[in-house]
């Protein structure tokens, strides 16, 4: 495994092995870890600003609060803890977030278009204005998640719970609902242009008039 003296003296660490590796609270920023075996490693709260970390193996690992402005394009975040997580622009095209934990993350503008969210948790995250079109989020809670404006076209949300969700000017054509939750969510001036609602709760669901 990498040492933490090199880690910092070292710009490109592609492909290294960091397996379960303390790097809480490290400052990473702009660093070259795409490949990386991150598996368990703690990563909260460090600065991952700038960092290339496509491809990365990063199952189960630790980033809450961690700055994840980078680009993670086909990175394996499964169950991976992202709670508080600042990844507003981030580049998660195709990454796997199956079971992740990303509740009240920031999200905001990050591409996440065929990413892998099922069964992720969402819950109050924000997620305005992000590219989210073909991605799976069936079984995802995002209970009061803030998707404003947000490009959901073609995207799965079977059985989601979308409870309380604001959806205000969001692209949903085509996307897929079937068996969702969406009570009290907002869908005003939404995009439903050939939306599946199939066996979908609408109780007290906003719409545009």
């Amino acid at each position: 495994m990498t040492d933490l003296v090199s880690i910092q003296a070292t710009k490109h660490l592609a492909g290294a092995d960091l397996e379960e590796a303390d790097l809480a609270a490290q400052d990473l920023q702009g660093k070259n870890l795409a490949g990386a075996k991150l598996m368990g490693a703690d990563l909260s709260q460090a600065k991952l600003t700038g960092a290339a970390l496509e491809g990365a193996n990063l199952i189960g690992c630790q980033l809450a609060a961690a700055d994840l402005r980078a680009s993670l394009m086909g990175a394996n975040l499964m169950q991976a803890d992202l709670t508080e997580a600042d990844l507003r622009g981030a580049n998660l095209r195709g990454a796997n977030l199956m079971r992740s934990r990303l509740n009240k993350s920031t999200l905001a503008g990050a591409f996440l278009s065929g990413a892998n969210l099922m069964g992720g948790n969402l819950q109050g995250a924000d997620l305005r204005g992000a590219d989210l079109r073909g991605a799976n989020l069936s079984g995802a809670n995002l209970q009061g998640a803030n998707l404003m404006q947000a490009d959901l076209q073609g995207a799965i949300l079977t059985e989601a719970n979308l409870e309380e969700a604001s959806l205000q000017g969001a692209n949903l054509a085509g996307a897929n609902f079937a068996g969702a939750n969406l009570l009290c969510a907002d869908l005003d001036q939404a995009n439903l242009e050939g939306t599946n609602f199939a066996g979908t709760c609408l109780v007290g669901t906003v719409k545009e008039s």
